[in-house]
């Protein structure tokens, strides 16, 4: 689908999820093209995608037929209806979390598959300003002079084992684990997505795409394609292109963007204000370092987090991490709540210090929350209705003749184990 200011998308491409689109809510200075292809081993296509200037959503859905495209399909129709109309990037994030609660519910309610979930990547580019909200292992790419920048972070367990030194970024691309993912839209009701706000300039190129193009394809074909082919639809033709030849293992969807200059000539007052006096400055930039320090003080006594210690939830105030070998956190206290006793996304996420709140008593309220939801599970999972039924029929069976139990289909099954690595199945 290309266009360009002002133009509505046409059909989707090969393999696409037909998805909702609406008219920008003002002009927006972007050039666009995009395109979702099925892929050569997959019989069915799970992405999803959204392109309505100046909003742009990738999804990756996960689940298997009558799952992942249902998941991806209600993240689309959640995020376009709930996304702020302007760059609000707060907004955003909360139209992401939204679609999170209603993949949730539709499960709930027999729509899809149980289980099923989608990655999701949605960004607002408007004139000199991107927004993003990210959840899962799509990807929102940024060419800024010539130079390719991933501005997201994968939420999988391979980028986690890359971080921490494990493996390199090259085994990553062929890890047993690499379709394994940490945070997901339908999972979690907990969920919370990552935000990021940053300019950007005349010529600047982004690009969103689902695990398709980059699992297919290096940074430095992606990065040689973004910059050799200028028209935006005919680039993400391209991208797609390069990786059906690197064997098309999966769905691929590819959005490309260009910001374009919107020629806005603004002098601040601050610059005003520091060509007046020197001494200006000085006091300025006083008040700034002394507010910061203040502000950041006061930030990290009202925040908390939780981590994993000894295998139980602690809830921690401060903020995790070291700045010049100092720490901000400090051990408020460990729960009850057992880390195993959690769903697996959950519980990594805790482990990595990925789990942040506004207070203690926040943080405390999470943890009640969690709390509740594993027992909850354990009540459900709980043999005792099974065994009665069981009682019963051996009961009203006494003195027949090659009588057979029947399975009570009330009671509740037992979930087969199988071993997992740590995190949630991706988008295969």
């Amino acid at each position: 689908m290309g266009g360009s200011v002002g133009d509505m998308p046409g059909a989707p491409q090969s393999g696409a999820q037909a998805a909702p689109v609406r008219p920008p809510a003002r002009p927006s200075a972007v050039s666009f093209g995009s395109r979702t292809d099925v892929g050569y081993v997959r019989d069915h296509n799970e992405d999803s995608l959204l392109v309505a200037p100046p909003l742009f959503v990738v999804c990756d859905g996960m689940g298997g037929h009558e799952g992942g495209e249902v998941a991806s399909e209600i993240a689309i129709q959640t995020i376009a209806a709930r996304a702020p109309k302007g760059l609000e990037v707060e907004v955003l994030g909360h139209a992401v979390e939204e679609a999170n609660l209603a993949i949730i519910d539709a499960a709930a309610a027999g729509v899809g598959k149980e289980g099923m979930g989608t990655t999701c990547t949605a960004a607002i580019l408007e004139n000199d300003r991107l927004a993003i909200a990210h959840v899962g292992d799509s990807r929102a790419y940024l060419l800024h002079s010539g130079a390719l920048q991933q501005i997201t972070r994968d939420h999988s367990v391979v980028a986690d084992l890359v971080e921490s030194g494990e493996i390199s970024p090259e085994e990553a691309r062929t890890h047993q684990w690499r379709s394994y993912i940490t945070r997901a839209l339908g999972l979690d009701p907990y969920m919370t997505a990552d935000l990021y706000e940053l300019s950007v300039g005349a010529g600047d190129r982004l690009m969103l795409c689902s695990d398709g193009l980059y699992s297919m394809v290096t940074d430095d074909v992606i990065g040689r394609i973004l910059r050799d082919v200028a028209d935006p639809q005919a680039c993400a033709d391209a991208l797609v292109e390069a990786a059906l030849a690197g064997g098309g293992a999966d769905n691929i969807t590819v959005i490309v963007t260009d910001a374009v200059d919107a020629e806005r000539k603004r002098v601040s007052a601050s610059v005003k204000r520091a060509r007046a006096t020197v001494a200006l400055i000085v006091v300025l930039m006083v008040a700034i370092i002394i507010g910061a320090i203040a502000g950041f003080s006061a930030w990290v006594s009202n925040s908390a987090y939780l981590g994993d210690v000894d295998g139980k939830v602690a809830i921690y105030r401060g903020v995790p991490g070291e700045v010049l070998g100092m720490g901000f956190a400090q051990l408020e206290e460990v729960t009850d709540v057992p880390l195993d006793d959690l769903l697996p996304g959950v519980a990594a996420r805790i482990t990595n210090d990925d789990v942040r709140c506004d207070s203690v008593d926040a943080a405390r309220e999470l943890v009640n929350g969690y709390r509740r939801d594993a027992e909850a599970r354990k009540a459900d999972e709980s043999p005792g209705t099974a065994q009665q039924a069981q009682d019963g029929q051996a009961s009203e069976g006494a003195g027949a003749t090659a009588a057979t139990a029947q399975p009570d289909p009330a009671a509740p099954q037992p979930s087969p184990a199988a071993p997992q690595p740590a995190g949630t199945e991706g988008s295969e």
